[in-house]
């Protein structure tokens, strides 16, 4: 049982007990990449002083005061950033550590207790390397362990995917040379495509799997670089799947059609080439979901509609590329349950959830001269207090902050070894947790919780049903400094939008976004003017390598509706300029079908108002109350196009019902943009740099 009276700076640690060496030893003597931070009991290696000397001093051999025995896990990524557990004996509060010959910087330290220390990988070459531990400058206390970590010649990003498929990931090498005759396998089945964009750089799509964490392995000749857990198949909407890749268009073109929530095929999949069902090229897709036209007029850019029976329809216009990969969401009605097969997934968590227990600390338990929330104020009426919370990083950087339950706040008096515990249940996959720490007062109407000092943990691996144990979050990153921006607003249109709702976040480098409590701004339009967001941190410490994350909307009314336009992503790295914002994209205005009038099923055309430049058009078409949407993508701006009335198929659930039809437009800024490599990520807000919507009503 942990206990708060175990404290790191004891003035004597009983010593070690033969059985934690024998512990440490296999853990040593893992094969590299084998052992997990969640296998066994997590790696605590802690005991309680007062039990140890009664335990392990009779007939023990002579052992030497310092020791460095393993690490936990013994592998990771080459880019560095992950939590690393390291075993041993003799650690003090000065302990210093070595990944071959870089030292690790002090504050990516968390001495634990005289056989634990929490650390963050630095970067480092790829393959094995020495780990070196020395308390301050004492060298007599040097120890070392050859080979203790290896680092992964590759990574993948993102590391993560749902279990259908269909992601598009990067592998990332460092020393490799691949080429057109590599070949990449995700849990030993091969990308089902995969592209070489350089001796270092491979593009895999991901496919389908089971939950958990999986092997990437990858061969080129007879060189074959394998890195266990190094991609987890989870319930995930990152949108990183699906599109259009491939060559320019030259007379053949590959269709691929599966079901969006399990990745099966979907067989029988209508699939048209052209603009009406009378002209089109059409092909049913066969068994894989495979649909294949070879035909001379198919050099240059087609409109490409796929439909199924009891599937919404997607729609690319004007594909320029010769693959088309498409994930059709079912729809969710008992007419297509009749075959009596049970409903596809549709919510919760593929697998089950992994358990992570760690603990906030604070200097007083590395330094006696510092204070346990020393750097929260006190309390100044009596409804506030010290409270922290621990949250895991997200994938939306335009999230307003929200403050946890009462009853997930850690104060003063959470019990803990070093200082106070906590324990998340998060999905299976490589994990990022920040805490912040502040005061709150929940006698007012909403909840007001200040932050004034925060902490982040990167790179902490969680497999499905297991715990990951002894994660130390040291609260000393300072919420100090004050972010500006210089934000012009987009004119105000006759419907809107009518304000600006202005927020910051931190981009915590591939690990998502943390939502600080420091609240949106929202002055009226027209506006052009300097808002300034007070409580973000430095980027320093474990934060090094972050940006600030700043966004402003254009909004109509105070709930933020439509007509909108939004700039999403403007990165930083200081505060001591103002960040400038100002390129919003054109409100959309759909002119085919006129507001409130029958539509014909085919034609559509939209115009933007004056704005930055626009790379993508999106549709979501809805009827049916929403059961039923389509989705049609179209390259640039303003425009008129026509698609084929999909009524005429006779597909039964698989076209828009008679009946109110909804027809929203998105206008999308995109960084780097290319529409023959577009992904189903950029379909939607949290793959646009810069947006705006609207929407029409009409009727079928």
């Amino acid at each position: 049982m942990r206990t708060a009276s175990r404290r790191f700076l004891t003035a004597r640690f009983a010593p070690i007990s033969a059985s934690l060496a024998v512990v440490s030893a296999c853990i040593a003597s893992a094969p590299e990449g084998i052992r997990r931070q969640t296998d066994g009991d997590g790696g605590d290696f802690g005991v309680d002083p007062q039990t140890t000397s009664s335990t392990t001093s009779t007939g023990l051999p002579d052992a030497d005061p310092h020791a460095l025995l393993g690490a936990d896990p013994t592998h990771g990524p080459f880019n560095g950033g992950q939590r690393v557990l390291l075993h041993g004996n003799g650690f003090s509060s000065k302990v210093r550590v070595w990944f071959g010959d870089v030292e690790v910087d002090p504050s990516a330290i968390v001495p634990i207790d005289p056989s634990r220390v929490q650390v963050a990988a630095p970067p480092g070459e790829a393959g094995p390397v020495e780990l070196t531990a020395q308390n301050g400058d004492d060298t007599s206390t040097r120890r070392s362990l050859p080979g203790g970590y290896v680092y992964d010649a590759l990574y993948a990003s993102p590391s993560s995917g749902p279990i259908s498929g269909g992601t598009a990931i990067e592998l990332i090498g460092q020393g490799t040379r691949w080429d057109a005759t590599t070949v990449a396998r995700i849990d030993q089945k091969p990308c089902t495509s995969l592209a070489v964009d350089g001796p270092t750089r491979l593009v895999c799509t991901v496919p389908q799997g089971t939950p958990g964490a999986k092997t990437i392995s990858v061969t080129t000749g007879d060189d074959t670089i394998l890195v266990l857990d190094g991609y987890t198949y989870e319930d995930s909407q990152n949108g990183y799947k699906g599109g259009l890749s491939g060559a320019p268009l030259a007379g053949r073109l590959k269709v691929l059609a599966y079901n969006n929530f399990t990745g099966d095929p979907i067989p029988g999949a209508r699939v048209l080439v052209g603009n009406n069902v009378s002209s089109a090229l059409s092909r049913v897709a066969d068994a894989s979901g495979v649909a294949v036209f070879e035909d001379a007029s198919l050099d240059a850019p087609r409109t490409v509609t796929v439909a199924a029976t009891c599937h919404s329809p997607i729609s690319f216009v004007d594909v320029p590329v010769d693959t088309v990969t498409v994930y059709l969401d079912p729809v969710l009605t008992p007419a297509c349950g009749a075959s009596g097969d049970p409903p596809p997934p549709v919510g919760g968590k593929v697998g089950s959830a992994g358990a992570l227990e760690g603990e906030l600390v604070w200097e007083k338990s590395l330094d006696p001269g510092s204070a346990a929330w020393g750097n929260i104020p006190n309390p100044k009426r009596a409804t506030e207090r010290r409270a922290a919370y621990v949250f895991t990083t997200g994938a939306d950087p335009l999230a307003t902050f929200q403050l946890p339950p009462e009853y997930q706040a850690i104060t003063p008096d959470t019990a803990g070894e070093l200082g106070h515990g906590f324990t998340m249940y998060l999905a299976p996959g490589n994990r990022s947790i920040y805490a912040l720490a502040g005061l709150e007062d929940r006698s007012t109407t909403p909840p007001r919780f200040t932050a004034y000092a925060m902490g982040v943990v990167r790179g902490i691996p969680l497999l499905p049903n297991q715990v990951t144990r002894d994660v130390f979050v040291r609260i000393d990153q300072p919420l100090d400094h004050a972010l500006s921006m210089d934000v012009t607003a987009p004119a105000k249109g006759p419907k809107g939008p009518d304000r600006i709702q202005a927020n910051v976040s931190l981009m915590i480098g591939n690990d998502g976004f943390a939502t600080l409590p420091i609240g949106a701004q929202s002055p009226l339009i027209p506006f052009d003017g300097r808002l300034t967001f007070v409580g973000v941190p430095p980027l320093n410490r474990d934060l090094f390598g972050a940006s600030y994350h700043s966004s402003a909307r254009a909004v109509t009314g105070q709930a933020g509706l439509a007509p909108l336009s939004v700039v999403g992503r403007v990165l930083s790295t200081s505060t001591s300029a103002p960040v400038r914002i100002g390129d919003f994209v054109g409100v959309p205005t759909v002119e085919t079908p006129a507001q409130n009038s029958a539509w014909d099923g085919a034609h559509l055309a939209t115009s933007f108002s004056a704005g930055a430049p626009i790379d993508l058009s999106v549709y979501d078409i809805a009827s049916g109350s929403g059961l039923i949407r389509w989705t049609v993508a179209v390259p640039a701006g303003s425009h008129a196009v026509e698609l084929p009335d999909l009524r005429q198929l006779g597909l039964e659930h698989g076209a828009l019902p008679p009946g109110p039809v909804t027809i929203g437009v998105y206008g999308a800024r995109i960084d780097a943009f290319e529409y023959g490599k577009l992904v189903y990520r950029q379909l939607k807000p949290q793959g646009m740099a810069a947006y705006s919507l609207d929407s029409s009503s009409a009727h079928l």
